[in-house]
């Protein structure tokens, strides 16, 4: 059985509640954890330190400076 193609790695620069698309892609990777997370599905990020989060959770952590 094949696996479907992973897609492309956007890349944006992130800004205070939105982003820019710098480059094509369907996804950018947590910062944290390295998930991988849909353009579509992208709520969490911080505009400066230019990182993606897959939750509030791993956001707010982070921001903390717990992770």
């Amino acid at each position: 059985m094949l696996t479907p193609p992973a897609g492309r790695l956007a890349r944006l620069h992130y800004l205070p509640g939105t982003f820019r698309q710098l480059s094509s892609g369907d996804h950018v990777l947590c910062a944290v954890s390295g998930a991988r997370i849909p353009l579509d599905m992208l709520r969490y990020w911080s505009a400066e330190r230019q990182e993606a989060y897959a939750s509030a959770d791993i956001a707010t952590r982070r921001l903390l400076g717990q992770a």
